[in-house]
């Protein structure tokens, strides 16, 4: 079996962008990756065609040689747009294997190690607490789900004192405690916004009161060190990795115990190749994989697969297909569900359930829908602190 062409595609989830990339061959296979989005995605389309000069003619289920050469060939590491485009490759090239054998994907990871995959809804806002009742009891009842993510920040931490943005998350979580059930699980995510250990520490304890199922990335990645110590001080479990490339900055995250579930993004780092080794890792330092998947059904359907082999999975970040749009731009398509995948996972009892009679990543790609150009652009808000300075997003 031979690789014979690659074609990138700029669709839509709603109001967000997504790249979809194919991999055909030579026997008739084709095989289905997904992209992250940076932000320039225009400049993806280019970076898999210099790509795919590079794996033109090779056996597509040689993964291991194949990524390796994409890597090593670059001389310097790839970096964000280099990976999400190599993560995309990455993703075709499993499915394509599995599919010349006609098995799921988790078949060649040493078969699932569980029979379903747990997933939380991410929320991102911080709504009133009636608001998110009703939204997380009409989710329970339609699909089970028991676990949502939130922002922990009822106000624009960099327009009121520190001491009352405390003031103001610590009442609120208290009504949400109070107003759903006890067997809804809750995480927060700070999203990186706070350049301060002190604060990151003081807000995550003020949480831990609350027994969060994660406090999420609360300051900012850069420095490794400052998450050890960070850890040291906190009495919930904290999440991290998003932001990180490769197995090595994980190791060195693992080895400064800085946190205790790690979230690759199994679209940033350079595909369920690269996944497999830096969970490994972090499964010898007795910490757990939530995978960061805000994407699109496509890489939900990738993310599974690594999920249901993984040892140490924890919960798996899932948006419904069907769901409000991103940020509510006022698109006209904002809230139409992304079609490209004909039949996506949807969460059963709170978890996805495997398709074992399916090849491949499980899912039907409608090819003739991504036929059309349905790109949005995309890009996020710069904060602006009150003094005309940025900060962080």
């Amino acid at each position: 079996m031979r690789i014979t062409g690659l074609r990138s595609f700029m669709t839509r989830d709603r109001d967000r962008p997504r790249v979809l990339v194919a991999i055909d061959t030579d026997e008739g296979i084709r095989g289905w990756g997904e992209c992250y989005n940076h932000g320039p995605d225009r400049a993806l389309a280019p970076i898999l065609d210099y790509l795919f000069a590079q794996i033109e003619g090779h056996d597509p289920r040689r993964i291991e040689f194949l990524i390796l050469a994409l890597m090593q060939q670059q001389r310097f590491p790839p970096g964000a747009l280099g990976l999400a485009a190599i993560s995309a490759v990455d993703h075709c090239l499993w499915d394509i294997s599995a599919k010349a054998l006609g098995v799921p994907v988790y078949m060649l990871l040493g078969g699932h190690a569980r029979d379903r995959v747990r997933v939380y809804q991410g929320v991102y806002s911080a709504p009133e607490p009636e608001e998110l009742r009703d939204r997380c009891m009409h989710l329970r009842e339609r699909h089970g789900l028991t676990a949502f993510k939130l922002s922990p920040f009822r106000l624009d931490l960099h327009a009121h004192p520190w001491g009352k943005v405390l003031g103001a998350t610590d009442a609120w979580v208290g009504k949400l405690r109070d107003v759903l059930p006890d067997d809804i699980e809750l995480a927060f995510d700070a999203h990186a916004k706070l350049f301060e250990p002190w604060q990151a520490a003081q807000l995550g304890n003020l949480l831990a009161a609350h027994h969060p199922l994660f406090y999420e990335e609360p300051m900012r990645m850069e420095n490794i060190d400052a998450w050890g110590r960070l850890k040291a001080q906190l009495r919930c479990p904290l999440a991290t990795g998003e932001s990180y490339y490769s197995r090595f900055e994980f190791l060195r995250l693992l080895q400064v115990a800085g946190c205790d579930i790690i979230q690759p993004d199994i679209c940033v780092v350079g595909g369920l190749l690269e996944m497999r080794k830096i969970a490994a890792i972090a499964e010898a330092h007795y910490v757990t994989v939530a995978p960061h998947n805000p994407m699109g059904p496509l890489a939900t359907a990738v993310n599974l697969h690594f999920s249901a082999a993984q040892p140490n999975f924890k919960i798996l970040e899932y948006r419904l297909p069907d769901g409000v749009a991103y940020a509510g731009k006022g698109l006209k398509e904002a809230s139409e569900p992304p079609r490209y995948v004909v039949d996506p996972y949807l969460p059963e009892d709170g978890h996805l359930l495997l398709r074992p009679d399916r090849p491949g990543w499980g899912v039907e790609i409608d090819e003739a829908y991504l036929e059309v150009d349905r790109y949005v652009r995309w890009e996020r808000t710069l904060p602006i602190r009150p003094d005309g300075s940025t900060a962080y997003v």
